[in-house]
């Protein structure tokens, strides 16, 4: 398609069922010469065994460029949601939390 300027709008429909969405507190990122994959499951992380069990939930291959996109957008509206919450210092990407000292043990 030839770009001659024209702004376009892109007029998606979604099911109830897509709409609802999945949970997904897992993801893995993979990827071959042509695209990515990001493959969302959802874990249970409460289980005392060696072995953790997880389910896939959804699977989602996008090429390059678009998946440059998506990391800009995710960026945006985590940088968005930081400054809405408050949120500062978080674990993953700040200073951890001052430990508390522990009890001084008598002599």
């Amino acid at each position: 398609m030839a770009d001659d300027g024209r702004e376009r709008q892109i007029n998606i429909h979604t099911s109830p069922e897509v709409m609802a969405g999945v949970y997904s507190n897992f993801a893995n990122v993979s990827h071959s010469d042509y695209e990515f994959t990001v493959t969302f499951a959802r874990v249970d992380h409460e289980v005392d065994d060696d072995e953790v069990p997880g389910v896939v939930v959804s699977r989602v291959n996008l090429s390059a460029k678009f998946f440059r996109e998506l990391i800009d957008a995710m960026e945006d509206q985590y940088s968005k949601w930081r400054a809405a919450e408050g949120i500062r210092n978080l674990p993953e990407t700040g200073t951890p939390p001052a430990r508390e000292a522990p009890p001084e043990q008598p002599e």
